[in-house]
């Protein structure tokens, strides 16, 4: 009995120390990832910019630039994170992500149409890539990718009605219609003009250069939302993870719980990719990582998962904006850079390969 004490305090202190490391870590790189760049500002300079204390440039640098982005990558990553963790638990697939009910493809397709079809393309024959760009309106472009990302989400549940929601037939069909998005995409691409598609393909990037303010408040009342909602049904969430029958012997009812979350899930999804383009391997690396350091308990999972779905996105943020000089790539390419082999290596470094 002792033993077993000592065992448990052991592991409590472990998951304490994780936890207290991570969130220190994330803190550090949120400042880490707001003072470096390719200006030579010294931390000091850094600071007092922050305060608006600074010179106009500086100042103009941290809080207009850099500080909008920061915060866009915190809130991105951990709706990502979190919603991929949803999906996860809900399809008991450990292989689910914000991309398994075709989200990001449908919301590239929204874009695309409004892109193409208002601003470079279909209605307008302008041959200026960088007028393009600035013509269509940011929120307008958002709301389409948005809408046509919902209506996805509804058109896969109600497809999966018919089946009863059964958590293969949810990721079979959200497969298949995701698929009709990029084929959808692509035949709008086909007929674009060269700006036209040009300016779509830059969006389609996974850029938090280009968020402001006013959408970094809107994906956070979004993404803050959903994190007290799935906080809120932790245990719920801990009963699916023994399959359905088990949650409905604790009065779970898991196929509601299943749309709810995956609903949910979709929707933060969508206001994220809206804004930002495609960011991928963020809901399928963090919740992974999260599980293996501090297990399957959703009390500490979710918010575990949000912090490090952010540390990422900073990480990779950072790194994107550092490793060419005065460009900054796409954050969606360093995720997914950085995400494949490090997915690769903890599949492979399991000796239960077959239960991944």
């Amino acid at each position: 009995m002792s033993t077993t004490l000592d065992a448990q305090k052991k592991l409590r202190i472990k998951k304490a120390i994780i936890i207290s490391a991570l969130t220190l870590v994330t803190v550090l790189m949120f400042f880490v990832c707001l003072f470096i760049g390719t200006t030579e500002m010294t931390v000091k300079d850094c600071f007092d910019a922050l305060a608006g204390k600074s010179t106009y440039i500086n100042n103009t640098i941290i809080l207009k630039i850099r500080l909008p982005r920061v915060i866009a990558a915190v809130v991105a990553g951990a709706g990502l994170a979190v919603a991929g963790l949803i999906m996860q638990t809900t399809l008991g697939n450990v292989m689910a992500s914000p991309s398994t009910l075709g989200v990001s493809n449908a919301a590239v397709f929204g874009a695309n149409v409004s892109i193409i079809g208002f601003a470079g393309g279909f209605f307008s024959s302008g041959r200026d890539l960088a007028g393009s760009i600035n013509t269509f309106n940011p929120f307008a472009v958002s709301l389409i990718a948005f809408l046509f990302a919902s209506a996805s989400v509804l058109l896969v549940l109600a497809l999966c009605r018919l089946k009863n929601f059964s958590p293969n037939t949810i990721v079979l069909a959200g497969i298949a219609i995701g698929a009709i998005w990029t084929a959808g995409t692509t035949l709008l691409q086909v007929f674009a003009t060269d700006v036209g598609l040009s300016a779509a393909v830059i969006w389609s990037f996974g850029d938090l250069g280009r968020v402001t303010f006013t959408q970094d408040y809107i994906m956070l009342g979004v993404v803050g939302a959903a994190l007290i909602v799935f906080f809120c049904l932790s245990w719920r969430f801990n009963a699916m993870l023994g399959g359905d029958n088990i949650a409905k012997t604790v009065g779970v009812n898991a196929t509601a719980l299943r749309v709810v979350g995956l609903l949910i899930s979709s929707l933060v999804t969508a206001m994220c990719v809206s804004f930002l383009g495609i960011i991928g391997f963020v809901g399928i690396i963090c919740p992974h990582v999260i599980k293996r350091l501090l297990g399957h308990n959703h009390v500490v999972s979710i918010p575990m998962t949000a912090l490090m779905g952010s540390l990422l996105l900073l990480v990779a943020d950072t790194f994107a904006r550092s490793i060419s000089s005065g460009i900054a790539l796409p954050v969606g390419a360093v995720t997914s850079l950085l995400g494949a082999p490090f997915f690769l290596f903890m599949l492979f470094a399991r000796r239960d390969v077959k239960n991944v």
